[in-house]
């Protein structure tokens, strides 16, 4: 008898480039280097679309209307190509307009890529570019930073939670273990608390350690209708069960609660439900870590912890590649670097390794299930997937 036709949208071919500072490489050929790898794994299949997910190529290359440029440079003219922008939310927010175009039956085959190109130039114009991802009158137009906003949150975090003044330094010593076997990854090296508490202040009470390096890189997924696979995949296909957006206020100061992210808590909940499951059943977190307290923020809102109780989990062993709920696997923004818009498509495809028993020495053991979680400006924006591994090579 044959094997009944699975149902729903699966991601076929992953691609990474190191994050990194590629002075010598542009924005074009990033997102080459991912597609190249992420169809090679997809046995060469042809996308008929394509999303390019990218925050800050109008401002720090001078170039818009990437989805042509990539298409074009892809060898992929004709596909149907389109740029999503959403912030620090942008490689989430593509996967779900090429999830929803697929699940629409508008077509049958997606490629995502998300690609970032920030260090060719100083860091005032970085930071001036960053600016225009907050409310323009309210925020940037004052000089605040996304540093010192996170100091901000930083701060009112742990006066409310009565925390120590090292408490999210768990996620910092976290990331740099595990990214010390990710070839992708900027920052190669284990830290100590030691090293945490000696870091030097970036914007009090954020150190060094409690912010991750913006730079340079380019990730790709492809994905295929359920009753479109090919055969002969050299990875089993991992199927997308849950998709979702969010949106909150802008502006940090217009937030009810500027300590509880309501778009994470919705999105991540939306995911969940789709896929029938609990949080308890999530068996790791690619969770977004530009700033550690994003990372504390986001357990309590996906309900892996109570109100002001994230940063425990960091100390406690819940959040290591052996413990309870794995998270940043690969390092995360903070160690393996953060690639601004493409952040989201890294997540997913060191998500897609994972469940694919082919993470290495990163490997979490036994895992099925991954929620993976990036965001916008200050949790403005929230995109979330569940993605759970349910089919073997064919």
């Amino acid at each position: 008898m044959a094997s009944p036709i699975p149902e729903g949208i699966y991601i076929v071919g992953v691609g990474m480039t190191p994050v990194g500072e590629h002075w010598e490489t542009s924005l074009r050929h990033l997102a080459l280097e991912a597609i190249q790898t992420a169809r090679a794994e997809a046995g060469g299949l042809r996308p008929q679309l394509l999303y390019v997910a990218n925050m800050l190529a109008p401002a720090l290359s001078g170039q818009s209307h990437l989805g042509t440029l990539v298409a074009d440079f892809a060898g992929l003219r004709g596909a149907e190509a389109m740029t999503v922008e959403a912030a620090g939310a942008s490689g989430g927010a593509a996967l779900r307009q090429a999830y929803l175009a697929l699940r629409s039956g508008e077509a049958e085959t997606a490629l995502v890529v998300g690609v970032e190109k920030v260090t060719d130039k100083g860091s005032s114009e970085v930071e001036s570019a960053l600016a225009t991802a907050k409310d323009a009158d309210y925020e940037a137009v004052h000089g605040l930073t996304d540093t010192a906003q996170a100091a901000l949150w930083m701060r009112r975090y742990l006066h409310e939670h009565g925390a120590p003044a090292d408490a999210l330094a768990g996620f910092s010593l976290t990331a740099h273990r595990n990214a010390v076997t990710n070839p992708h990854a900027m920052y190669r090296r284990a830290i100590e608390l030691e090293d945490y508490r000696k870091a030097g202040m970036v914007s009090e009470p954020l150190n060094l350690y409690d912010a991750a390096p913006l730079a340079d890189g380019a990730a790709a997924v492809l994905l295929v209708r359920g009753d479109r696979l090919p055969p002969g995949l050299p990875h089993p296909p991992t199927r997308i069960a849950g998709s979702a957006m969010s949106t909150a206020a802008l502006a940090l100061h217009d937030q009810v609660d500027p300590l509880w992210m309501p778009a994470a808590a919705e999105s991540a909940g939306r995911a969940l439900q789709q896929a029938g499951l609990q949080p308890e059943d999530v068996q790791l977190f690619e969770l977004h870590d530009r700033f550690s307290v994003h990372a504390a923020l986001s357990l309590e809102a996906a309900g892996f912890a109570a109100r002001g109780r994230g940063w425990e989990l960091a100390h406690n062993g819940t959040i290591a590649l052996q413990g309870r709920l794995p998270v940043t696997t690969f390092g995360g923004s903070k160690a393996r670097g953060d690639a601004g818009g493409a952040t989201g498509l890294y997540q997913v495809a060191e998500a897609v390794v994972q469940l694919q028993g082919r993470a290495g020495e990163n490997q979490v053991p036994g895992a099925r299930v991954a929620l993976v979680q990036c965001l916008g400006g200050a949790g403005g924006t929230a995109a979330t997937h569940l993605l759970v591994q349910e089919l073997e090579a064919a």
